[in-house]
């Protein structure tokens, strides 16, 4: 995997902070910080397609005719078949 330098800017908030977790050991430099929010940011918006997925499935379902209880009561012998609960 190749690499690609970039410049960017920052207010001097934003920079003493990544340079507070550099300190604190969290991180070795800035790149390394920056990397890993792009990777946060990319792991977190991956989620967004299946859960637009899950909430148009629902939408296209229809009204259901259970009640609360007996919705739950799916959910939980769900979760415990598949040692969840």
């Amino acid at each position: 995997m190749g690499t690609i330098s970039k410049t960017i800017t920052l207010t001097d908030t934003q920079d003493q902070w990544i340079k507070t977790q550099i300190a604190a050991g969290e991180y070795t430099n800035d790149s390394e910080y920056i990397r890993d929010l792009v990777r946060r940011d990319q792991e977190e918006n991956a989620k967004f397609p299946a859960l637009k997925q899950a909430i148009q499935e629902g939408l296209s379902s229809g009204v259901s005719n259970k009640s609360v209880t007996d919705i739950m009561q799916e959910v939980e012998a769900r979760l415990s078949a598949d040692g969840r609960l």
